[in-house]
């Protein structure tokens, strides 16, 4: 080996791998870390939070106003705790979804008295909305105001588990668990409403809301 060569083989070694620390941050999947959210974000997650509970209440636009706040492969669902997957009452898709907040899929809304929670309106409180990779994770409080047939009870029916993505038509829920603990004594959906008269039947495996 030539004098020269050598001291070339010498110097390329004693140079610091500059290009590896980029190699490494090109591979860094962009996903897996938590999206920056601007006060903007945060205000257009509570509006879809808000839009929610009128949707439903109301069965605006034959329940398609409710579907269309989620994605197109957005899912409802139940879980009895918070930080467990849903495993009951999992809805996707348009059609089905609309059902949920009451649409008979021709068009209208199905007779209110029929559905599981005929009588209550709404309340989701103390959202926290988190970063989270590709969008935003979010909790909530779910209030139940008219529980019973009565228009002045309030019931806590559990809350929310919220995963958003921002869309091109703006933020929609990836996926909304009703996290319901204490279902088997709630007034509307459980042992805890026997024997009232004028309340409707229900099935408590399946609250719709």
């Amino acid at each position: 080996m030539s004098t020269w060569r050598a001291v070339a083989v010498v110097v390329a070694l004693a140079l610091p791998p500059a290009s590896v620390p980029h190699a490494q941050q090109r591979t860094t999947p962009p996903s897996s870390r938590a999206a920056t959210l601007t006060a903007l974000d945060y205000a257009e997650i509570e509006r879809l939070s808000n839009r929610y509970v009128w949707a439903i209440d109301a069965c605006t636009n034959a329940g398609y106003d409710f579907a269309d706040l989620f994605t197109e492969d957005g899912e409802f669902g139940l879980s009895e705790e918070f930080g467990a997957p849903a495993t009951r009452a999992r809805t996707k898709g348009r059609e089905a979804l609309a059902s949920v907040a009451g649409g008979d899929s021709k068009g209208g809304c199905r007779d209110p008295k029929t559905m599981l929670g005929y009588g209550i309106s709404h309340f989701v409180v103390n959202l926290v909305i988190t970063p989270a990779p590709g969008g935003a994770t979010g909790k909530s409080y779910l209030l139940a105001i008219g529980v019973g047939g009565d228009p002045t009870r309030i019931e806590r029916q559990g809350g929310y588990e919220d995963v958003y993505v921002k869309t091109a038509a703006g933020w929609r829920f990836k996926s909304r668990t009703h996290v319901f603990p204490n279902m088997a004594g709630s007034v509307q959906f459980g042992g805890g409403r026997r024997g009232q008269a004028g309340s409707p039947q229900s099935n408590p495996s399946q609250p719709g809301r």
